[in-house]
């Protein structure tokens, strides 16, 4: 872990070396694709460059009370225009796959962690936590499949969240030969 700095965009090359066994302990303890989880942690953090308190997954906190959260700015999609966050910078309507969104800039509450470890292993968690998930467990071993269904069930907002992971799922398969 000495090589790995919070914030300093890595290569996909370099960002595989050193997270992969975080990825690969999560996999051995869940069952959860190492592929899957680490192509998550790159598209959420860009390939390490937007990591603060090692959060690489984007996971909210909602509570924004207890002491494990930050404040950071993100990026939202939603389809109305009168959504609610902490703090609001800017909302911008957008087409989407021939669809009207709004692009949301915002400031919101995300979880942080102590060490990459942590981090990895909450976000593991959070899949076993939620019903909506259990499509994706069911097929937790196929970093494809589990990306099709994690974005099935929403994880994230962006209406291109599946195709995106499953470029850079290939982009780290191709760095592992």
């Amino acid at each position: 872990m000495d090589d790995l700095k919070p914030c300093v965009k890595l290569t996909p090359k370099d960002f595989t070396r050193l997270l992969m066994p975080f990825a690969k302990g999560t996999e051995t303890k869940t069952g959860i694709s190492a592929i899957a989880i680490l192509a998550q942690a790159a598209l959420e953090s860009g390939w390490n460059k937007a990591c603060p308190q090692w959060a690489y997954f984007g996971v909210k906190d909602n509570d924004g009370i207890n002491g494990n959260e930050q404040l950071l700015t993100t990026t939202e999609y939603s389809r109305r225009a009168d959504l609610k966050f902490p703090v609001i910078i800017s909302i911008t309507p957008v087409i989407r796959n021939g669809q009207k969104w709004f692009k949301y800039r915002i400031k919101d509450y995300f979880r942080k962690y102590n060490t990459p470890e942590e981090c990895f292993t909450d976000h593991a968690n959070f899949f076993f936590k939620y019903t909506r998930y259990a499509a994706a467990l069911g097929v937790k071993s196929d970093p494809y499949k589990f990306i099709d269904e994690i974005a099935k069930a929403g994880y994230a907002t962006d209406p291109n969240y599946a195709t995106s992971l499953k470029s850079i799922a290939k982009m780290i398969e191709n760095s592992l030969k």
